[in-house]
């Protein structure tokens, strides 16, 4: 009785930084999170603090119901315990909306040094939403409209504004801010390509306005060709999706690769030319000996032919 009376108290003080021991137990893992708990080194470096020094910073819970608690920051710590034996660990509880709990979990996340690409996009994306509906219930206080309402300005505001606001507190361009998002609509096997490096977000970004299947069949074709380029995708737009099955995705896929126009440029990379002249002779110079003997060339050529 006296533990639930400590927690009651503790309730009231909704701002307080102190912090009380949880049962595990008693705890529910945010409904939506953004991101990953993995088993990694990191992970067992974590597991052997805990299991050494307790759990140094308490978790961040919300209440949901009686005795039960909704995890906003604190996931990978709570896991360590758990895998270091412990049954409950140090919360600090504070009462939050859900929108507040959605944006505490994401900033509390993003301060991690390793973010995956997936996870970015995925917080990114909630806090948009979160975001846009902030911006739309302004907007309906404002006009007075109805809760159903929604204007067009409300809607450009959150596609341009929010987008902007949220660069700026990520240190991302607009268009950065944009792209995370549209990795969101990838299936999780493209997704974990980009997590991987194996797929750059710029294709990955190209492949997301396929549907699912065509995606899957893309994933497929990466597998067995190791990687797919702009070009190819250029090309496979053009094409009706409805008529288009996966052998004729290869089949396009690859015909954009085969046949690929001359652009007529050549390359001379510095290490080339230096088997040539001293690397004190100045780019200019240079131009201009290989303009002169191919001047040579093209008069014995035709001399030649005369």
């Amino acid at each position: 009785m006296a533990e639930k009376n400590e927690r009651d108290d503790f309730l009231g003080k909704e701002e307080s930084m102190e912090s009380i021991e949880i049962p595990m137990s008693e705890i529910r893992p945010f409904r939506t999170h953004a991101f990953k708990v993995k088993d990694d080194d990191r992970m067992k470096e974590l597991v052997q603090s805990i299991r050494e020094n307790g759990v140094l910073n308490p978790v961040l819970l919300r209440p949901l119901e009686k005795g039960v608690y909704e995890m906003v920051s604190g996931h990978r710590r709570m896991h360590a315990a758990k895998l270091a034996g412990l049954k409950s660990i140090p919360a600090i509880i504070r009462a939050m909306t859900d929108d507040e709990a959605i944006i505490a979990m994401i900033d509390s996340n993003l301060q991690r040094e390793e973010i995956l690409p997936s996870e970015r996009a995925f917080s990114i994306k909630m806090k948009m939403d979160v975001m846009k509906r902030q911006g739309k219930r302004s907007d309906r206080q404002r006009i007075g409209k109805s809760e159903t309402c929604e204007t067009t300005s409300t809607t450009q505001w959150w596609k341009s504004e929010t987008a902007a606001a949220i660069g700026e507190s990520e240190n991302l361009g607009r268009t950065q801010v944009r792209n995370y998002v549209r990795l969101t609509e990838l299936t999780e096997d493209l997704l974990d390509l980009v997590d991987q490096k194996k797929l750059p977000i710029v294709i990955a970004v190209e492949i997301s306005y396929f549907g699912e299947e065509l995606q899957r069949w893309i994933y497929s074709y990466i597998q067995s060709n190791g990687m797919i380029k702009k070009s190819q995708l250029a090309a496979l737009k053009q094409f009706n999706y409805e008529n288009l099955t996966e052998f004729s995705l290869i089949q396009v896929l690859n015909d954009a690769v085969a046949v690929q126009p001359d652009s007529g440029k050549i390359v001379l990379s510095p290490r080339t030319l230096d088997k040539y002249f001293s690397k004190s002779v100045t780019t200019e110079k240079r131009q201009e000996v290989i303009l002169d003997l191919l001047e040579q060339w093209k008069s014995g050529r035709k001399r030649t032919r005369e």
